[in-house]
């Protein structure tokens, strides 16, 4: 399909997104984009940049500014009490939760789930002193081991904080380690769903009821597959149009996957600068009436009401 053309508004979308008020629970898009984020500083600081996308993005509320994708599942139960467990916490982590957790009072981070540890899912782990310093007597991290041993070199203080050496306290995280069976955190049940991130490196994505994440992928296994097979929302990446990566799925790439799996509703995250927010889901908003399939790409703040 062609991913061009112009729009005002993301009026759909969000109409969307509210279509179940009287849920107890809900996710919140703390971030969509790719690693390096948008907008691009070299696209900003460059006189002859054509990019159309960079310099909306520094706009207030534009939907192009995208911080590295991450997740907040919220609930809230009967007894009062709030549950925020989040997945991933990149380079932009600190940014988005300035811009979203008080709009959505999150005090807490009850857990926090790594899909991989590439700077763009721990990237933020320093920050979180914040919440084990001032909120919260500690943090626990679900990851594999194979991350474990990543974090364990960039953030050698925070695993074993005897280490630090600085006089401002770091980070009080407590790391459990996962494998491909599910899991608890929060008492919220996620089931792995193991995804090719490029050849011969495996990510997570989560199942977590109705909703299936998969942030960083470049296939999806049949095994895999049949997990996501029955949710009402699937979260997927889809890093830009048509130039392959290798590491991420394509805007194309994407919408395959979408009508293989056949969920009801699938949100697109991982986007670059090549990606221009309003346009871009207009094209894709054909797909629904062409067959039937909801695809959009989400928004840094986009709030979807979910129950679990």
């Amino acid at each position: 399909m062609s991913i061009s053309g112009t729009s005002a508004n993301n009026s759909s979308l969000d109409l969307a997104a509210n279509r179940n008020p009287a849920a107890k629970s809900r996710i919140v898009f703390l971030g969509t984009g790719t690693s390096e984020g948008v907008p691009r500083v070299s696209c900003l600081t460059n006189p002859n940049s054509n990019c159309l996308v960079c310099p909306d993005a520094v706009k207030p509320d534009s939907p192009n500014r995208r911080r590295n994708t991450s997740l907040l599942i919220q609930r809230k139960f009967s007894d009062g009490r709030t549950s925020n467990v989040v997945i991933d916490a990149g380079k932009f982590f600190y940014e988005s939760a300035i811009q979203l957790f008080p709009k959505f009072d999150v005090r807490t981070i009850d857990a926090l789930v790594i899909t991989h540890a590439h700077a763009d899912a721990v990237g933020g782990f320093d920050d979180l002193r914040d919440w084990t310093n001032n909120a919260q007597e500690s943090l626990p991290i679900y990851l594999r081991e194979v991350d474990l041993q990543v974090v364990e070199k960039l953030f050698f203080y925070l695993v074993d904080r005897n280490k630090q050496t600085g006089g401002g306290g770091v980070a009080k995280l407590s790391f459990d380690t996962i494998d491909s069976t599910p899991f608890k955190a929060d008492g919220l049940e996620l089931t792995p769903l193991p995804v090719e991130h490029g050849k011969n490196w495996e990510c997570f994505g989560y199942r977590f009821g109705d909703v299936s994440y998969i942030s960083d992928a470049s296939a999806i296994s049949e095994k895999t597959a049949d997990l996501v097979r029955g949710s009402e929302i699937l979260v997927l990446d889809a890093l830009r149009p048509a130039r392959t990566h290798g590491t991420h799925f394509t805007v194309e790439e994407a919408i395959d996957q979408a009508r293989r799996l056949g969920v009801k509703r699938t949100l697109l995250v991982d986007a670059t600068h090549d990606i221009d927010h309003v346009p871009v889901n207009d094209e894709l908003a054909k797909l629904k009436d062409s067959e039937g399939l909801d695809i959009q790409y989400a928004y840094d703040g986009l709030e979807v009401a979910v129950e679990l």
